[in-house]
Formats: C-alpha cells, sequence, structure tokens
C-alpha cells in the first residue's frame, strides 16, 4: 500500500492559517508578480475563479465579491511545508517529497494496520499539529493513492482520509473520475484521449495495453497498469538531489543599470549556492541568462542570451559563484536594454563528498567549507540574510508583491502579536 499526502489548497491554507478571519471568503494567492491565481480557496473556485487567471481578468470578479488577495509568499510557504512533512515522517518509515504541497508515505510494510483509520488520524494529526488541512489517500499503487486523496476534497464525510482498495469499490470510482485528471496522464495525452471518446480513467483503463502502447509509450502504459492495481512506480525513500538548479525572477519593471541587474543576478546566485549546500552537492558548471521583455512593441525585438561557466574545481561556495555570475553577467549584458527577466542555472551537479580538487588548483576548500557552514547556521538561527555577500545588496529582490503577507514564521519582524486586554 501506498499513502498520499495532499495539503488542500496549500497556499491559502497558509493564509489563512494566521488569518482565521479569511475562512468562508474567497481567498487567491498570486503568483510572482502579482500575475496569476495559483491557489484559489472553494469559495473562490466557485466563483468562477480558474487555476493561472491572471489578476487584471479576473479584477471585477475580485472587486464584486471581496476576494482577498495575497501575493506569493515563499517562505512562509516553504517552512509549512517542513512542519508538515515533519508531521507525516511520524508515521511511516520513509516518505518521499513529491512537491511543496505533496508527499507520498510508504506504508508497505504494516501490516495488520487499519489503514482507513490511518488515512484519517494522519489528517487529523497534520491540521492539529500545523494548522493545515490534508487530504490523505491509501491505495495499492501511487497513481491509485492520489485519486484516493482527491475523494477527500470532494466527499467531507471521508474525514480527510480515503482507503480504496476493493476491486468494486475502485472501479465505481474510476468510472467518475476524469482522464483529464489522472497521474502520469499529462494535458497532451488528455487531449488524444478526449478525441477518441475517451474522458473516464475507467475507460482509459478498459483500454488494450496494446491500444496504450502504441500511443502513450512506456510511460502511458505504466500508468494503465497502476489503475489496475500494479505498482509500477517505485517509491524514492529519502531526498532526491536535484541534478540542475534554477533560480530566477521576472522583475516588476525593466532593469537598464548593469550595477542593478548584477545585484539581483548575485542574489539568485547566493540562493542557488544554498540550495546547493543543502542537499549536501557542488556544482561543475554555472549558466546565466537574462532577457528583455518579450511583450513590449514599442522598443527593439526581445533580446536575450546566456552564458556558462565551467569551474575547475566543482564548487558550492556562494563567493565564488557570485563572482562566476558577474563575470558571465558582463558578457551578456547589452547597454540600452531594458531587462525583465534574469536567472541562474546550477549543473553539473555532484556530491560534495565526491568532488576532485583539480590539479593546480590550491585554493583553501576546507576553509571555504568552513566559512559557508558557519553562514549557513548563523542565517538558519538568526533568520535568512543575516549575513550576506556584499555584491548582493540590501535590497529585495526586485518583484512586485503589493498584496504580500507577513512571514510569520521566518522573519523575527513578522512574528505573529497577541494582545491580551
Amino acid at each position: 500500500m501506498y499513502a498520499l499526502a495532499d495539503c488542500n489548497n496549500f497556499f491559502v491554507s497558509c493564509e489563512r492559517l494566521f488569518r482565521p478571519d479569511l475562512n468562508g471568503r474567497p481567498v487567491i494567492v498570486l503568483s510572482n508578480n502579482d500575475g496569476c491565481a495559483i491557489s484559489r480557496s472553494n469559495e473562490a473556485k466557485a466563483l468562477g475563479i480558474r487555476m493561472g487567471a491572471p489578476l487584471f481578468k479576473i479584477s471585477d470578479i475580485v472587486k464584486r465579491h471581496d476576494v482577498a488577495v495575497f501575493s506569493g509568499n515563499m517562505e512562509l510557504y516553504g517552512d509549512m511545508s517542513r512542519r508538515v512533512q515533519q508531521t507525516l515522517m511520524e508515521f511511516a518509515p520513509a516518505i518521499e517529497r513529491y512537491s511543496i504541497d505533496e508527499a507520498f508515505l510508504d506504508v508497505r510494510g504494516m501490516r495488520d494496520t487499519d489503514f482507513d483509520a490511518l488515512a484519517k488520524e494522519i489528517s487529523r494529526r497534520c491540521l492539529r499539529d500545523t494548522g493545515i488541512p490534508v487530504s490523505v489517500g491509501i491505495a495499492p499503487t501511487k497513481t491509485l493513492a492520489k485519486i484516493a486523496s482527491k475523494l477527500c476534497k470532494q466527499y467531507p464525510k471521508l474525514r480527510g482520509g480515503c482507503y480504496m482498495h476493493r476491486e468494486q469499490d475502485i472501479e465505481k470510482v474510476l468510472r467518475k473520475f476524469p482522464v483529464t485528471d489522472v497521474w502520469g496522464i499529462g494535458r497532451r495525452f488528455s487531449k488524444h484521449l478526449t478525441e477518441r471518446g475517451v474522458t473516464t480513467a475507467f475507460e482509459f483503463a478498459s483500454l488494450s495495453k496494446e491500444w496504450v502502447r502504441g500511443l502513450m509509450g512506456t510511460t502511458g502504459l505504466r500508468t494503465w497498469r497502476e489503475l489496475h492495481g500494479e505498482a509500477c512506480i517505485d517509491f524514492e525513500a529519502g531526498f532526491q538531489a536535484k541534478q540542475s538548479i534554477c533560480t530566477s525572477r521576472s522583475f516588476a519593471t525593466e532593469i537598464y543599470d548593469f550595477a542593478e541587474l548584477a545585484e539581483q543576478v548575485a542574489k539568485f546566485t547566493a540562493m542557488t549556492a544554498e540550495k546547493l549546500r543543502r542537499q549536501e552537492s557542488a556544482c561543475g558548471q554555472l549558466s546565466v541568462f537574462a532577457w528583455t521583455n518579450r511583450f513590449r512593441q514599442d522598443e527593439q525585438p526581445s533580446k536575450g542570451s546566456s552564458v556558462a561557466v565551467p569551474f575547475e574545481t566543482a564548487t558550492d561556495s556562494t563567493p565564488e559563484m557570485v563572482k562566476a555570475a558577474h563575470r558571465a553577467l558582463q558578457e551578456i549584458f547589452v547597454r540600452g536594454c531594458g531587462y525583465k527577466k534574469a536567472g541562474v542555472i546550477a549543473s553539473a551537479i555532484i556530491p560534495a563528498s565526491e568532488v576532485q580538487t583539480a590539479l593546480f588548483d590550491t585554493r583553501d576548500h576546507a576553509r571555504q567549507h568552513r566559512l559557508m557552514s558557519a553562514i549557513d547556521l548563523i542565517n538558519g538561527s538568526m533568520g535568512r540574510d543575516s549575513i550576506i555577500i556584499a555584491s548582493q545588496g540590501f535590497g529585495d529582490i526586485k518583484m512586485r508583491h503589493e498584496h504580500r503577507s507577513p512571514r510569520y514564521t521566518t522573519d523575527w519582524d513578522d512574528l505573529p502579536t497577541v494582545t491580551v486586554k
């Protein structure tokens, strides 16, 4: 058996946790630069606000129905995600983080367990310990577990937990479950299937194995087999190190000044280096890119470029990576261009324990490692960016976040206050 814990409307739930007055009121959370709705409360969904809807297109609905609007607060969401996962770890020998708001639990070896009661208890404990509502589905495969977790959101009487294992129950659910919502189908294959009259998960599972393989290859066949109760997607216990790390942002307004753009790129590079150290990795190459605004028609055509800088010795050092990023930006920066987006990509990633120093590299890497460890420790205990590289500057990333809530759990200045009368 596999379990999937899925936080309900996660970003909205995080905002409501510290604003209980928002319960029952439509709420949306916006993407970078306050662009599109990326999380919606059930009340907002009922108003017809679609996922990814641009704010300017739904402004009338927002005003008419007094919809609460928040800018994305990823520091808060990331910290609440960590807290939810700490609770989940109490219920299974291993968990696999699938996304910021979802995690699989390995319950395969838990014999003589009342899985329905377990699913409901996990949901109850997450709500009690973190304040975040979580839907928990348990089923013979990962794909079915995801479907079971969705049922919890549709049917409150399940009390946050659904154990789906009997063949007749699975068939009953699949007959009504849209094929477009099946994990692993994807948008492209959903279109092909609906064009052929396949609209439910049951209809997809009723197709022949050969037909599915011919249209969708081994990936589609794997999903087909999972719907038949055959576990084909392995459980990846523990933390899986990323093979590339990208940190980028679109800016609220175009940046024309090199020093200002370099400051932003330095921030992205420092964030990337921190992510590398967090997963105990080092990168052998850093790429820097910058793009002008492709939607502007009143200036020169959209321009952009990127350059990759290889490291002689793979590194996770913020100073070394920031230096390399600065050199790369100098190569691609064009005066007179207004840059709307920039970012960095760390690639050629290897475990930090496997880094081999180049033959003629005389730098003291052990000293650099101690420095980075000390900085991470201080920033972890005193708050993010308590210690920074000077070239990062002291301002924020130049994004539009007019509706951002306080960082209640990660910034001392934003700690909630309670007034006792």
